[in-house]
């Protein structure tokens, strides 16, 4: 499964003859490749795949997905780790 995560950009740069963005992921910082995003400008929230930026977001967009990755988060640590399903013992053959 690819996931793309919103995050707001507080910083754009040039590396290497690339558009880049400091981007702000709730408290994480990172730094992501801006180019596809040309029109993008620093407080705007995109969406980050693999340190894309694919496409810019509306902040009610950016917040309404960060609210369902916290609550997917808080979903995965109420259920705790994930048990192996054990396997069917193999039968023997007459």
């Amino acid at each position: 499964m690819c996931l793309g995560v919103p995050g707001k950009i507080i910083e754009i740069y040039e590396q290497d003859g690339l558009r880049m963005g400091r981007i702000d992921f709730d408290g994480a910082r990172r730094a992501a490749c801006l180019t596809y995003v040309p029109e993008a400008v620093v407080g705007d929230y995109t969406l980050i795949h693999v340190g894309f930026a694919l496409s810019v977001l509306s902040e009610a967009e950016a917040q309404a997905s960060l609210a369902a990755l916290r609550e997917m988060a808080d979903l995965e640590a109420e259920l705790g780790p994930e048990t192996p399903t054990p396997l069917p013992a193999a039968r023997a053959t007459p």
